[in-house]
């Protein structure tokens, strides 16, 4: 046979290829605990950037509102033609008077005095800052409860999926077992495919799971704000989170002091009662500083002929009396003390709703507590008697249905377990994100010194 070297070369190259391919891809495997994903999510999730902007962005208004009171500087200039002078009877004789051409230029400034609507309002921005600070504090918490969700998802999928492949294992065993059996004339052929069956009926289970895997770590990349090429591998498993499960329960604290929907409709009420007196203030005088200094010229003739300029100023008090706006006024009064009023009653309906919210949270976590126990001391159960079906399987004293059934009750307590923890720690999560006890500092960047 004839060697192409040609081709000899373009293989050695893809093998070589192949093999620094999974190394890089082993090398840029990103191993991650749950603290570490919050402290990513928290640093690069674009919503969060964005609830950060909004602050920036109030506070721009802020200062914008600020610059009112600070004084009104502007240039301007005018020029016009007459097109027929104006005409001054006088003892039967007319004369006219005026020029062709009149050119003024001149600055004018003004400093409020007196403007008690205009200090009210600096009162709404720094309300309207504050609500902004606890939104962007809500996004975060939000973030950390999805976060969190995703990452004990993950990690049950991974549990699952060795429980699966477990029974799958168990399966295959069998199914050997029947082979050499049928090899050596001890077992049918039925026995044999059916233990081989049971083995293809968990195949499709395993290749969901492992489809929800990769979903749960796209999703988890999502909220990081990661690449999604990034290859990343969690740390840890369900079962580590029930060693402190006891004292998280007991140091579970229901105040809802530090509620973030709570916080944030007791500062959007602080805005209404200044948005009120914003109103009110609408009643009262203003009181200005005014000056001005200007050129004028005045000729006739060409546009541009013999032109002189004259200078004046002027500095004066323009005060602003309301007395009458056809009851404008009066009726945005009115509006304002209504939507204050209603807040108070949206208060009581919040709160009470969030009461019922932490209530059944709380329920759910003691109940989970309760099911991981129970489900734990079924899984040493489960074990035990898989054990003792196994030895009776291979003295002949159980069929190979009583072992598989046997076998399918290991997996099911275990999922079973598994599912408990999960449920303990994702209402563990809600429940903190609706108490809003979170610690945001710990998961700030490191600085250098």
């Amino acid at each position: 046979m004839k060697i192409n070297l040609k081709q000899c070369l373009i293989a050695a190259l893809l093998v070589m290829g192949a093999h620094t391919a999974n190394a890089q891809q082993a090398t840029d495997t990103i191993n991650l605990t749950l603290d570490e994903c919050l402290r990513i999510a928290l640093n690069e999730n674009p919503t969060i950037k964005v609830a950060d902007m909004e602050i920036e962005r109030v506070d721009y208004s802020k200062k914008e509102t600020i610059a009112q009171l600070f004084p009104d500087i502007s240039f301007a200039g005018s020029y016009s033609r007459t097109i027929k002078k104006q005409t001054m009877s006088m003892n039967g004789q007319s004369i006219q008077i005026g020029s062709e051409n009149s050119y003024t230029l001149g600055f004018s400034a003004s400093l409020p005095i007196i403007a008690v609507q205009l200090w009210k309002s600096l009162k709404l921005s720094d309300d309207q800052i504050l609500i902004n600070v606890e939104k962007a504090r809500e996004s975060r918490l939000s973030l950390i409860n999805q976060v969190e969700n995703a990452y004990y998802g993950l990690l049950y999928a991974q549990d699952a999926l060795k429980v699966i492949e477990e029974n799958k294992n168990r399966a295959q065993l069998n199914a050997e077992i029947y082979r050499k059996k049928f090899e050596n004339g001890t077992a049918s052929e039925y026995d044999v495919l059916r233990a081989e069956v049971q083995v293809k009926n968990v195949e499709p289970t395993i290749l969901d799971m492992k489809n929800t895997i990769n979903q749960a770590k796209l999703q988890l990349k999502l909220l990081m704000g990661m690449d999604m090429a990034h290859n990343i591998k969690i740390v840890g498993q369900l079962s580590d989170y029930q060693e402190d499960m006891y004292k998280k329960v007991l140091d579970t604290n229901v105040s809802l002091d530090n509620n973030t929907s709570l916080r944030t409709l007791d500062l959007q009420t602080q805005t209404l009662k200044n948005a009120l007196s914003v109103q009110q203030a609408a009643w009262y005088p203003t009181l200005a500083l005014t000056a001005n200094y200007n050129w004028m010229a005045l000729t006739n003739g060409g546009l541009f002929k013999d032109m002189k300029w004259n200078p004046y100023s002027t500095v004066g008090l323009a005060v602003s009396i309301p007395i009458f706006q056809g009851g404008k006024r009066y009726y945005k009064q009115k509006q304002a003390e209504i939507s204050y009023r209603e807040m108070s009653w949206q208060r009581d309906n919040l709160q009470n709703a969030l009461k019922l919210q932490v209530q059944s949270q709380f329920d759910n976590i003691q109940k989970s507590v309760s099911q991981i126990e129970t489900n734990k001391a079924g899984v040493a159960q489960a074990v035990k008697a898989n054990q003792i079906m196994e030895k009776s399987f291979r003295i002949g004293a159980a069929s190979y249905l009583d072992l598989r059934d046997s076998e399918n009750a290991l997996m099911s307590a275990q999922l079973a377990y598994y599912q408990s923890i999960y449920g303990w720690l994702t209402a563990q999560s809600q429940l903190s994100y609706l108490l809003g006890d979170k610690n945001l500092d710990q998961y700030k960047p490191e600085t250098a010194n």
